[in-house]
């Protein structure tokens, strides 16, 4: 028998209960989860510290400041989302009231990645907890310290067969998905995501599928360079570049190419001192293997910054790299990490018509003041989320839903989008018995003529 089949069963019993029904459970529940990311705060930053080095600056903005927000976000409307939503009733519908209501799939599952530990193992359950859902998280091994905390703050705080932390190795990913959820929330690689997506078609299930690419950052030539070069380290280096809607490259016109590098060099700095691997604000790569992978790129690679390599500390300084082409390795994958190829483009055309014949991207970050340009690009570029004259900053916004198209995952969620991301939307016809129009029913040659004329 497989050893997680009676914690579904638990959980799914305790779904049918209809507990997570009310505004006032779920309200209670979304504010135990936040007393609890305030409980164990100092204990948040001491194991994403002990994991791979993360400043307390960054968990603070990049983890905490997060899901604080976004279960704020979900208190503060959660009772208006909940409510059925009526939508308009044709004329032939006459007497009747159209409805959709928004109810919890049951028991889900968020497979969480090692990059932002706490965050992609929260964040997702936030939306699942306010429709209504019961959830079991399986958090990143490579994440050892985060994941422990995470069994024991969740285990702490919520019972098992409300909410519950599943560890182990990828073999554990596998038995939790042979079994039947009623919804999949997975964030990670390409590779895993097409995995995921066949086994949970083996039981029709649903899935969210967060996953990555190569996410261009375009600079023209009318770009303010020194702002472009300030947003793009940060966008880049935060988290030692392993974020999946960080900058993969830049794609820059050829006559502001040098005066972005050079700004670029400066930031670096700026950010990161004279050697950003002793510095602790800068974090470091999560393990050893993800370290010669990334080692194993630089080779033969043109590096005009950084380069720094220690394998003790498992660090690797923000590296710029020139003269690369788009058959070079370093191009093939998603980089996820801190190197930052630099190809240019003659014009903006030009760079449009390359772009449009690769992978759609995770996201997609256009530097240029020209407001034609810039809806040029958003039209004819197909990508997740994005910028104009920004990286990164458009995951903060609760508003706006975040997601993948295509290669980089379908589904997405922040803020409303997570309570519709878990929530089926039933259509219901509420109709009266006071009357009943003979139009739809057949005999009547007066009902058909009326009838061919209303629907025409």
């Amino acid at each position: 028998m497989n050893p997680f089949q009676v914690l579904i069963d638990e959980q799914r019993t305790f779904f049918k209960s209809e507990k997570t029904f009310t505004y006032a459970f779920r309200k209670e529940q979304l504010e135990k989860l936040r007393n609890m990311l305030k409980t164990y705060e100092k204990d948040v930053y001491q194991a994403l510290e002990a994991d791979f080095g993360k400043s307390r600056y960054e968990t603070l903005t990049t983890e905490l400041g997060f899901l604080y927000s976004e279960i704020d976000v979900t208190l503060k409307n959660l009772k208006e989302w909940m409510k059925p939503k009526k939508v308009d009733t044709p004329v032939t519908h006459k007497g009747s009231k159209s409805y959709i209501i928004a109810e919890p799939y049951g028991v889900t599952l968020t497979i969480a990645p090692w990059n932002y530990p706490l965050q992609l193992a929260i964040a997702p359950v936030i939306g699942a907890l306010a429709a209504g859902n019961t959830a079991i998280i399986k958090p990143s091994e490579f994440t050892p310290a985060t994941s422990s905390l995470l069994v024991h703050m969740i285990g702490s705080t919520f019972g098992s067969k409300y909410v519950a932390v599943v560890e182990g190795e990828k073999e554990v990913s596998q038995q939790l998905l042979e079994l039947k959820f009623d919804y999949i929330f997975f964030t990670g690689s390409t590779t895993v995501g097409k995995i995921i997506m066949k086994q949970a078609s083996e039981h029709l299930t649903p899935v969210t599928l967060e996953l990555g690419g190569k996410s261009p950052a375009i600079v023209d030539q009318d770009a303010n360079i020194d702002l472009a070069a300030k947003r793009i380290v940060w966008g880049k280096f935060t988290n030692a570049g392993q974020t999946c809607v960080a900058p993969d490259f830049l794609y820059v016109h050829e006559k502001v190419k040098q005066k972005l590098v050079k700004s670029m060099k400066k930031y670096i700095k700026s950010f990161y001192g004279k050697n950003p691997i002793n510095n602790k604000e800068y974090g470091r790569i999560v393990n050893q293997d993800h370290y010669y992978r990334l080692k194993d790129l630089l080779t033969e690679s043109n590096i005009v910054h950084g380069g720094g390599m220690n394998p003790d500390l498992c660090s690797i300084e923000p590296t710029i790299i020139e003269d690369i082409t788009w058959d070079d390795d370093i191009m093939q994958e998603e980089i996820f990490g801190p190197l930052l190829p630099v190809m240019t483009f003659a014009n903006l055309e030009e760079a449009i018509a390359t772009l449009k014949e690769k992978e759609k991207p995770l996201a997609l970050y256009y530097f240029g003041e020209n407001t034609q340009s810039q809806q040029r690009v958003l039209d004819s570029l197909s990508f997740g989320g994005g910028c104009i004259n920004d990286t990164l900053y458009h995951l903060a916004n609760p508003n706006l839903p975040f997601g993948g198209v295509g290669n980089s995952g379908m589904g997405s969620y922040h803020g409303k989008d997570s309570f519709d991301t878990f929530s089926h939307k039933k259509s219901v016809l509420k109709q009266t018995t006071k009357f009943d129009i003979p139009l739809r029913y057949p005999g009547s040659k007066i009902a058909q003529s009326i009838t061919k004329r209303i629907m025409k």
